[in-house]
């Protein structure tokens, strides 16, 4: 049996502001902060090791691991960043109030454009500041490879083929890996992973700074996934995700 840890970034910026937060690379909060060293916390408490670790270009995630490593005394270990790894494109909706978009579009267009598969969100023009054309840190990306905004269907497509060419040799050869990643991505990943229809897929949110283990059989296909933690709090957690779209009166 093989083993790979995932973890949601903390809590961001744009997280506690519920603004839709794509390739905008904010920094996590001081709760944020306080969700990745707990992860570390109860990753170390439930004795995990890791060979090799893997997180965005973001720095949300990238903090989120290193808080992560730093409670395991594992700084010294290989970290590989890889922008196939970051959240998906939210194209024109980048910066948006989640709340506010509820009221102008209408909670159902909103949910579809957060949780369905194949819709895609508005498009950024490239010439927009927001474009990741004009970003110093993908200036080696070939420019028809970056997107202008992506449906959870095209995320799960570069997210399934980086887990494919370079995660899973490294976990067949029994490296032991964790994932610091973002909400969408992480749910790319166990699309992809568990073959998740549509339905299944609308109703699967992906709580911060929760360690959530995948244990898979000799063919990498998972046998179980479970998180560590008190598992209300996992709960509450996942249902606040579920929220951030619903207008309230």
């Amino acid at each position: 049996m093989y083993q790979v840890v995932l973890v949601r970034h903390g809590e961001s910026v744009y997280n506690r502001q519920n603004l839709f937060t794509g390739w905008t690379d904010v920094d996590l909060t001081e709760q944020g902060t306080h969700e990745a060293i707990e992860a570390g916390r109860i990753l170390k408490e439930a004795g995990y090791t890791f060979d090799l670790a893997f997180a965005s270009v973001l720095k949300r995630s990238i903090r989120t691991l290193y808080h992560i490593l730093d409670e395991l005394d594992h700084l010294w270990i290989p970290v590989q960043k890889s922008w196939k790894l970051n959240e998906r494109h939210y194209g024109a909706l980048q910066g948006l109030s989640k709340l506010d978009s509820a009221v102008q579009y209408g909670e159902e267009q909103v949910h579809i454009w957060r949780r369905s598969l194949s819709v895609r969100p508005p498009m950024l023009d490239e010439k927009d500041e927001r474009s990741p054309h004009r970003e110093e840190r993908y200036r080696n990306i070939k420019p028809e490879e970056l997107p202008l905004g992506e449906s959870l269907e095209d995320t799960v497509h570069r997210v399934g083929e980086f887990w494919k060419q370079r995660i899973v040799p490294l976990i067949l050869k029994k490296d032991r890996v964790i994932i610091s990643a973002h909400g969408n991505t992480l749910r790319a990943l166990i699309k992809y992973m568990e073959n998740l229809d549509e339905t299944a897929l609308l109703d699967l949110n992906i709580p911060t700074g929760i360690p959530l283990v995948y244990e898979l059989d000799e063919h990498i296909d998972p046998i179980r996934r479970f998180y560590l933690g008190d598992p209300s709090h996992v709960e509450a957690k996942k249902q606040a995700v579920a929220n951030q779209s619903k207008v309230t009166e």
